[in-house]
């Protein structure tokens, strides 16, 4: 990574002396497997005699020509940038270069598919990788057109921005792909997808008549398993909906989304050309909660369209401002447009969950970040850029209100087409709308960093008549500030067994103290819910007698948003070590079978797992999880047959088990000897079986590598690497360190899986062997590795398991000693704040 940053102050520099017009890319991809050759021709004005760079990540310079003059490719390149002196008033540069293949997912990645032999390329460009592909102004205030012309295997398809051409012939097993220029766009949303993907077309009539083609691509080899006909029918639904909202045709020729392989992120906006892991090919049963994820991730991809490739952030400290309006417009189209009309409960259950937990990290800052370089991004693509800011986001429409958001947003579209755009520009649009001045909201809300909490204070008197109510807001002692919140406070009563919503009383909260007139002289419900309808963002807090009542009749809420309101409150007080992390894995064990909503589950679920092995106290650890997992393994058996829930209840027993006759029961699950009605154990489920029977030490690198035989494809390589990394012995921990950390050849999701693996642990002691070379590793990896790569080592490689004493104080230790780099200093201060608040739970648990 050294020497491949940007600046911001390089970029304004760069900026305010380059105007670029166009670029025209020809590659060919026929070269052989590690290098493909490029050739790009920049057209772009600048100040007279002025002095710059474009960026080019290559292997080999073969030329660069600068109006008509060669210029000597030792001299001006150094592999990563180029330097171009004594500029004209409009120029021309052309590079010929050789730029390298990556297998990290940063670049143009190529995969080989272990199935058939294939080859398959992608580009992932955000945020600073298309110069791995061509030389570019990589900023993204510099647009421009692109022209691609690509030469490629004949057999292959090829892909990008603009619609495919209809190829000619380029010599023997090979053709030409010359696409048409592209709308004015930043560099990082272009794209190219090349290889022999199959594909599936369908079209849709835009709002002014134009007939807009489809395409949904998959490899051949998972082709069989796409539902291409749903995805169309999700995609329509977003379109309608968005053009409708936004006031605002679809900007672009063609929609294309491709289901590309290792790919690191959820999906990527390219224009046109939207790219999407293959997680989100289903060949084996997946929650009900993933099929709905992966709606919400089509939709935000759609979003993207207007929201980040029409209209276009200056610079990445706006980065939050696409990816939250992006979030927030799809959990919104969800609702609103498609069969998962519970797609706010989800928003509560999942992106506020992680909102919360990323904002109360040493390493939090403002939705507005400041974003110095090109590393300050890559570490910022986090819970508060995605979902602290899309909640702020529903916190500004709950304020304006929805139809004067809306309009506002259409008015923003219509000024800055095919522009660039800072915060400010939207705000003003938004002001207009809704008549409200935003400019202290917007201080509060973007411009600080920390979650309030907000609490309930009430008496009442001996009738059970409530003779005083207020709202009690407080913020941590680092991040004070006390900010305008927009919120509901729904009362609840015992009706018929079931707690149902009687009065919902809508208000503005502003400082330590609300009063709220309106409910003195009411009686007291049974519950009294702050926050209800989760328009604010804030942790709340029930007062002791609602809290009871919704301990004690938690599955009895009808509403899956108010239950997942009082499941994340509940468990916002064991994070912050305020109840004991024991209680919570009796509530969630006690009440978790009626719960209806895949995504609460799955969380809840997750937070059970930590909760019992990492927040309770030490000593009571092992028995907890047991205990967890025995229970679990009764909620499968009692629950409905073929249920999102029984499989959910079987996949984290799978997770937990760990004596001899939980193990027994994952190996007849798997052998067959064992079966629950309604649930088959498919491909990805044995898998799953067979990693809980490896971490458990009842199986091994034999049974692996028959798994691998039986599954010789990418995700089975992913859940081999998995497999192996969990195999509980000294020596298997090893051997997956050695893995990653003694070669740089694997690519990235074999390097994440590993991860995941090497942290699970029967005996958690075992992981203290590796305490000292993770801390000897860090600085060689962060400038020997890729960002991605990087990233998957500092995180995924953190004994965090160990969750004690001397791993904190080992993290301290390194950050004492490593003022920077300053993130990958972020990243091991994340895993430091998450042993600290585990210690600090455990300590509280131990008190009973």
């Amino acid at each position: 990574m050294p020497g491949e940053n940007l600046t911001r102050i390089e970029a304004q520099e760069r900026a305010s002396l380059v105007r670029t017009h166009s670029y025209d890319v020809a590659l060919d991809l026929t070269t052989g497997p590690e290098t493909f050759r490029s050739t790009t021709t920049v057209r772009f004005a600048a100040k007279e005699g002025a002095s710059t760079f474009i960026d080019a990540i290559t292997r080999t310079v073969h030329s660069v020509t600068l109006n008509g003059v060669e210029l000597d490719p030792a001299q001006v390149s150094d592999g990563v940038r180029i330097q171009l002196d004594g500029l004209k008033d409009e120029n021309e540069l052309t590079v010929d270069a050789d730029a390298i293949y990556t297998n990290t997912g940063e670049g143009l990645h190529r995969f080989v598919d272990p199935v058939d032999g294939e080859v398959y390329l992608y580009s992932q460009f955000e945020v600073p990788d298309s110069r791995r592909m061509f030389a570019v102004f990589e900023q993204p205030d510099l647009k421009a057109q692109f022209t691609f012309t690509i030469t490629a295997p004949d057999h292959w398809a090829v892909v990008s921005n603009s619609p495919t051409p209809e190829p000619m012939s380029a010599g023997e097993g090979k053709k030409t792909w010359a696409f048409a220029p592209t709308p004015v766009i930043s560099s990082y949303i272009t794209a190219l997808i090349a290889g022999p993907y199959e594909s599936v077309h369908s079209e849709l009539t835009s709002r002014d008549g134009r007939t807009i083609p489809l395409g949904v691509y998959a490899r051949k080899s998972l082709a069989e398993f796409l539902d291409a006909d749903y995805i169309f029918d999700k995609t329509r639904e977003g379109f309608a909906f968005y053009e409708e909202r936004f006031d605002y045709a679809y900007p672009f020729e063609k929609y294309d989304q491709l289901f590309v392989p290792e790919f690191n992120a959820g999906a990527m906006e390219n224009a046109g050309a939207v790219t999407f892991t293959e997680t989100y090919v289903f060949r084996s049963k997946v929650t009900d909660a993933i099929k709905e994820r992966r709606v919400v991730t089509i939709l935000h991809e759609l979003a993207h369209m207007w929201f980040g490739d029409l209209v276009t952030m200056k610079w990445w400290n706006d980065l939050w401002l696409n990816e939250s309006f992006a979030e927030y417009a799809s959990t919104l189209a969800t609702a609103e447009a498609t069969e998962w009309t519970e797609a706010w409960t989800t928003f509560a259950a999942m992106e506020k969950s992680w909102a919360y937990r990323q904002d109360q990290l040493p390493s939090t800052h403002p939705i507005v970040a400041t974003i110095n370089d090109l590393e300050d991004v890559q570490v910022n693509f986090d819970g508060i850029t995605y979902a602290k800011g899309a909640s702020v986001l529903k916190q500004l429409v709950a304020w304006v209100g929805q139809d004067d958001f809306l309009a506002g947003v259409a008015q923003y579209f219509k000024k800055h087409a095919h522009g660039n755009t800072e915060l400010k520009d939207l705000l003003v649009e938004l002001e207009a709308t809704s008549g409200r001045d935003l400019t202290d909201w917007s201080k509060k809300w973007l411009e600080t960093a920390g979650v309030n909490t907000l609490r309930p204070e009430l008496e009442v008197d001996a009738e059970g008549v409530i003779t005083s109510f207020a709202v009690l807001q407080t913020a941590a002692a680092d991040y004070p500030t006390i900010r305008p919140h927009r919120l509901a406070i729904g009362l609840y009563n015992l009706r018929d067994g079931k707690l149902v919503r009687e009065e919902r009383l809508e208000l503005d909260v502003d400082g330590e103290r609300t009063e709220v007139a309106e409910l003195v002289g009411g009686t007291r419900p049974d519950l009294i819910l702050i926050n209800d309808d989760d328009l604010a963002y804030a942790k709340i807090r029930l007062d002791d007698a609602s809290l009871k009542v919704a301990i004690e009749h938690l599955s009895d809420i009808e509403s899956p948003l108010a239950r997942s309101l009082v499941w994340g409150a509940v468990w916002d007080a064991t994070r912050d070590a305020e109840s004991s992390a024991s209680d919570y894995v009796r509530l969630v064990l006690g009440n978790i079978a009626s719960e209806t909503e895949s995504t609460t589950l799955r969380t809840t679920l997750n937070q059970l797992v930590l909760a019992a092995t990492a927040y309770v106290a030490p000593e009571r650890q092992k028995e907890t999880a047991q205990g967890a997992a025995d229970a679990l393994w009764e909620l499968a058996k009692g629950a409905e047959a073929g249920s999102d829930a029984q499989f959910q209840f079987v996949k984290f027993f799978a997770a937990l088990a760990s004596t001899d006759e939980q193990l027994a029961t994952i190996a007849g699950l798997r052998d067959g000897s064992i079966a629950l009605d309604g649930l088959t154990v498919d491909t990805d489920l044995s898998w799953e079986l067979l990693i809980a029977l490896v971490a458990g030490g009842a199986a091994g690198n034999a049974e692996i590598d028959a798994a691998l035989a039986a599954d010789n494809t990418a995700n089975g390589g992913q859940f081999a690497a998995q497999a192996r990394a969990s195999i509980p012995t000294l020596e298997g921990k090893q051997a997956a360190w050695d893995s990653v950390f003694g070669s740089d050849s694997l690519p990235n999701t074999i390097v994440r899986y590993t991860g995941i693996g090497f942290q699970r642990a029967k005996d958690k002691a075992v992981l203290a062997q590796f305490v000292e070379p993770y801390f000897a590793a860090l600085q060689g990896v962060w400038t020997s590795r890729t960002y991605k790569i990087a990233e998957y080592l500092v995180e995924g490689m953190y004994p965090a398991p160990l969750a004690n004493a001397e791993l904190r104080d080992a993290t301290r230790a390194w950050l004492d000693a490593n003022a920077e780099p300053a993130a990958l200093r972020r990243m091991v201060v994340e895993n430091l704040a998450g042993v600290e608040r585990a210690l600090a739970a455990q300590k509280r648990d131990a008190q009973g």
